[in-house]
């Protein structure tokens, strides 16, 4: 029964999972490929190319992974949030918020054998075609390169791991729903109700400036040995965590300028109230664009920085890197990094959409108050177009300055140590950052706009009835 529950409520984060195991497993193999056409060149000679192509695939899978964990936890808050009431009736006809927080725990796990194992097939199978065409327009030369090896299973066990992890992290909410919350109208956490203790906002504070300052060292390390892209790492981990357990307190305030700035009509003014006064709602929307033009940023801009490091490298030190095969090398490093922009890409994009669509519906007793005291079904369409624009705003504003930050960090702690090599500026392609906010855009009205419709067509007695 679990099976078919999911299938039929968590199709979009089985898509998360499968696409977070396809893309561990595609880094995988893609090294094996990478070092197998390294070894017949001259680049073999430098040890450290070696040991940066294994710190790269390490690193890149950490993210995969961090960052569908990441997404699945947002969805499964998302989906829990909505089953507030069905969940509460549980609770009144006598089911334990445990017995009911370990049937959504089993779901995530059914979500992430699914996911995991769909990914890492399809990986494999993307490799192997991508490495004919590499082989066919003359990028890769003809050699026997592994495509099935025991490692491939640890991307797909570390998604099982952290999806089933995340659904038990995401479904923390069932622990507060009440049985009274069956018979009375269950609505979003105020700002005051969610607002909580000042540990989390402390932590959050904590970890954001403790990773701040590893981020910085990881640089600085980065200058004598690439291990500092590890200490680099860590620090983007930590401090972009902090953020996310933090966001119901930043984003917020940042949601309600930018609908300020919108416009005065009714419904405008009231989308900029709501991004107020339900901070943690708020929040899981916002955080999943965060999330997505931030990745996207980052490894386009670690793309340029690579590249613009490779060749200041080769033009202070052209008698090191000639014959080297290193032009070879960073045009396939190049197109890896495009593959991995366009799969978190699609990561950012199933879980915005999700997120979006789900927290809409889910307000369908909200928007059939509305109509009741007098808002009609196009002024309730604007409003919810309205948080959209101010989501999108906030989001790839805050998005492409971090994505540049990490991404600027990655690249110079990995690279800083290169013969010829030194500190760089960060390099912003403009081009991207214009196509991930028309994306962004794009993702949040669509996501929005078709769930809103659905939900104005229901008539405010039907909405107000609605579980």
């Amino acid at each position: 029964m679990t099976v078919r529950m999911v299938r039929r409520g968590h199709g979009s984060s089985i898509l998360v999972a499968a696409l977070s195991s396809a893309f561990g497993v595609i880094l995988l193999l893609g090294t094996g490929v990478l070092s197998t056409s390294i070894d017949r060149s001259r680049l073999s000679e430098h040890g450290s190319v070696q040991l940066d192509l294994i710190l790269v695939a390490a690193v890149f899978i950490v993210i995969a992974v961090y960052v569908g964990a990441l997404v699945i936890t947002n969805t499964f808050a998302t989906i829990v949030a909505g089953r507030t009431r069905t969940l509460a009736l549980y609770r009144l006809i006598g089911s334990s918020s445990r017995t009911l927080r370990r049937s959504v725990a089993r779901e995530g796990l059914s979500v992430g054998i699914i996911g995991a194992l769909t990914g890492a097939l399809s990986g494999i199978a993307i490799v192997a075609v991508g490495v004919r065409v590499l082989i066919g327009i003359g990028l890769l030369p003809d050699l026997p390169y592994a495509y099935l090896s025991p490692v491939i299973l640890v991307p797909a066990v570390v998604v099982v791991l952290t999806t089933w992890c995340a659904s038990w992290i995401g479904s923390h909410r069932v622990l507060s729903v009440s049985p009274l919350q069956a018979i009375a109208a269950s609505a979003p956490a105020s700002r005051e109700e969610s607002a909580g203790s000042h540990l989390r906002l402390v932590l959050s504070l904590v970890m954001i400036g403790g990773g701040l300052l590893l981020l910085i060292a990881g640089v600085v390390i980065g200058m004598l040995s690439p291990a500092g892209m590890l200490v680099a790492l860590l620090g983007g981990l930590i401090s972009f965590g902090g953020l996310i357990a933090g966001s119901n307190r930043f984003m917020p305030p940042v949601l309600h300028a930018v609908g300020r700035a919108l416009g005065s009509s009714a419904p405008v003014r009231l989308a900029a109230a709501n991004t107020h006064r339900y901070p943690q709602r708020s929040a899981r929307t916002s955080v999943g664009l965060v999330i997505g033009v931030t990745l996207v940023t980052m490894f386009a801009v670690a793309a340029q920085d690579f590249q613009n490091a490779i060749l200041a490298s080769q033009r202070a030190e052209p008698g090191l890197y000639a014959g080297s095969g290193v032009n070879t090398v960073l045009t396939v490093t190049v197109t890896v990094f495009s593959i991995l922009v366009g799969f978190s890409a699609l990561i950012a994009a199933v879980g915005v959409v999700n997120n979006l669509s789900l927290s809409v519906l889910q307000r369908t007793r909200e928007l059939g108050l509305l109509r009741a005291l007098g808002f009609s079904a196009r002024q309730a369409r604007i409003m919810i177009v309205a948080e959209s624009a101010q989501l999108t705003v906030a989001s790839v504003i805050t998005g492409l300055v971090l994505g540049t930050i990490y991404g600027w960090a990655g690249a110079q702690s990995l690279l800083g140590s290169l013969p010829g090599g030194g500190l760089i500026a960060p390099a912003i392609p403009w081009l991207v950052f214009l196509i991930a906010a028309v994306a962004a855009a794009a993702l949040a009205l669509t996501a929005a706009i078709a769930p809103a419709r659905r939900a104005v067509s229901v008539s405010p007695v039907s909405a107000l009835a609605a579980d």
